[in-house]
């Protein structure tokens, strides 16, 4: 289990597939803030708020240059329906192996009722033009962290 990047780090490079079947390359972003979120399932409570919270606040971090990216272990297959029925706006990765969510420390040991399990713990990476990390979430609560992002990036 890797630790979160740290600040100030070059955020580790990835090439997953997105929700319309295109590659999507970290490297290819560079010149532009990403929001780097991780979810852990399609069209369940949490994550389908915090979907839509990105998606309402898309254009505003847009104008700052920002894209956003989802990324959760789900298949392309499923993220296509999650975006479907919520009208996503942005690209929602598939990393089915988790190996993305590995390199950036948000797979992790999770407990519910009694049971321990590895799963996605809800994080957000900002990563600045340079393709450095400007800022971590390592737990994210969804209520209110569509605008703590837009601070972070109105304040890169």
């Amino acid at each position: 289990m890797a630790n979160w990047i740290e600040v100030g780090k070059k955020a580790p490079a990835f090439t997953l597939t997105s929700d319309d079947g295109k590659k999507v390359k970290l490297s290819e972003l560079q010149g532009s803030p990403v929001v780097l979120y991780f979810y852990p399932k399609d069209d369940t409570p949490g994550c389908t708020k915090e979907a839509c919270a990105f998606r309402d606040r898309k254009a505003e971090m847009e104008k700052l240059g920002a894209k956003v990216l989802g990324v959760s272990p789900d298949t392309v297959e499923k993220h296509a329906k999650f975006r479907d029925k919520y009208n996503l706006n942005f690209p929602l990765l598939a990393d089915p192996d988790h190996a993305v969510a590995e390199k950036y420390g948000a797979w992790r040991e999770k407990s519910m009722y009694g049971k321990k399990f590895m799963g996605i713990q809800r994080s957000t990476y900002l990563i600045d033009a340079s393709g450095r990390v400007a800022q971590v979430w390592p737990n994210v609560k969804v209520a209110g962290h569509d605008e703590q992002v837009l601070q972070a990036l109105e304040n890169l």
